[in-house]
């Protein structure tokens, strides 16, 4: 396994001072946003793909470093109701493949979208409630009617341009969630869709990490290394889905935290001697999104805790002890 970094927590530096930073922690492949949520300010793939002089920059850069680029990530909705959202997301996400193409990236992280409950909808109803009938209804347009016969193109254009990899994180308000919803897209569309497994995401949903990882074994394609605690008075109180913005830290029943202040080293031990049994051997890639720590110090804090608990090496030949 390698260590990684989704550059998209250091969009306030030019590409070359990411790189240089990150160079120096010792951090060992990179994942670049370009375009969709995790923003352009690194990489632009749809202004990429017009001038392609772009191109030849930002792998001169790259290069420079030493770090090899594990995926392209460009997070979105391209199922979106609104047409005018999901079309950018669409254009977008085509783009991203396309520089995938250009510049020998097979992975593409992103999610699966949520369409709207019928074709006059303006918002994206995330339905998973099993009672009444509609909820059911709702899922069954939207599963057989939007994001299958979507996902069914993109994995083909996907596989046409070169890239194997469309890896989807599981997270809530999305059709793909969880380990279930993630298979059944990919038994529907084929294996070019997998995971990106991010345990933060799963730690609140009350998912032990170890089983998904089971789950999904030959479907994982990457890896985002995020952290979850779980507060047990709020939660005793509402439960995790209740809902207070990310910004009143203190009433939320769960936050996003730096790796190792969630959940400790020896939880981060075993996902990784999990991941090692699965096969997986691509990019621990770290998402900082800790709203009590500054960028800096949550990121070399999980470089810290990853440098200790990341199995690093492939172990070659038999056991000699066995």
């Amino acid at each position: 396994m390698k260590l990684g970094v989704l550059t998209v927590l250091l969009g306030d530096l030019s590409l070359d001072e990411t790189l240089r930073y990150l160079k120096s922690l010792g951090v060992q492949q990179v994942e670049i946003g370009c375009g969709g949520t995790p923003g352009t300010a690194h990489a632009d793939a749809v202004q990429f793909m017009e001038h392609p002089e772009l191109i030849d920059q930002f792998m001169e850069t790259i290069n420079k470093y030493g770090l090899d680029i594990a995926a392209l990530a460009c997070h979105g909705n391209p199922v979106h109701p609104n047409k005018e959202i999901a079309n950018a997301y669409h254009e977008q996400f085509e783009a991203a493949i396309c520089l995938a193409e250009k510049i020998g990236v097979k992975t593409i992280v992103g999610f699966s979208g949520c369409p709207g409950d019928c074709e006059n909808s303006q918002y994206p109803n995330w339905s998973i409630a099993s009672w009444p009938p509609d909820f059911q209804k709702i899922r069954d347009w939207q599963w057989n009617e939007k994001l299958i016969p979507y996902w069914k193109k993109e994995a083909k254009f996907a596989q046409e341009h070169g890239v194997n990899q469309i890896a989807f994180e599981l997270h809530p308000g999305f059709c793909v969630y969880n380990p279930s919803t993630l298979l059944r897209l990919r038994e529907a569309v084929g294996p070019v869709i997998g995971a990106n497994l991010d345990p933060s995401h799963l730690f609140w949903q009350g998912i032990d990490i170890i089983a998904a990882i089971r789950a999904l074994k030959g479907a994982i394609y990457h890896f985002h290394a995020k952290d979850t605690a779980i507060d047990p008075y709020n939660t005793a109180v509402n439960g995790v889905l209740d809902t207070p913005s990310f910004d009143r830290i203190d009433e939320r029943p769960w936050v996003f935290r730096t790796v190792g202040y969630g959940h400790g080293e020896d939880t981060w031990r075993a996902i990784f001697s999990e991941l090692r049994k699965a096969g997986y051997d691509g990019v621990i890639s770290i998402e900082h999104e800790d709203g009590l720590m500054s960028t800096r110090e949550g990121l070399e804090k999980a470089i810290e805790v990853l440098k200790r608990t990341i199995i690093f090496e492939s172990r070659e030949g038999g056991m000699y002890w066995a």
